[in-house]
């Protein structure tokens, strides 16, 4: 007959538990400030770099 292979994923699947309530939250309000933080920086440098072609540019004057 054939031999069974051994699958690791469901090694994986069989080996998780549940996470802890308190991590649970602290790593979800880490991941909203962190996506805060780039939609604020995000925000503040969206036309910088318009900005600062206006802010260099020389017009000729004809």
């Amino acid at each position: 007959m054939a031999k069974q292979k051994r699958n690791p994923f469901k090694e994986l699947e069989a080996s998780l538990r549940e996470v802890p309530p308190g991590m649970k939250k602290k790593v979800m309000n880490d991941i909203a400030a962190a996506k805060l933080i780039m939609d604020l920086a995000s925000l503040f440098s969206f036309n910088i770099g318009s900005a600062l072609r206006k802010l260099f540019k020389t017009e000729k004057n004809n």
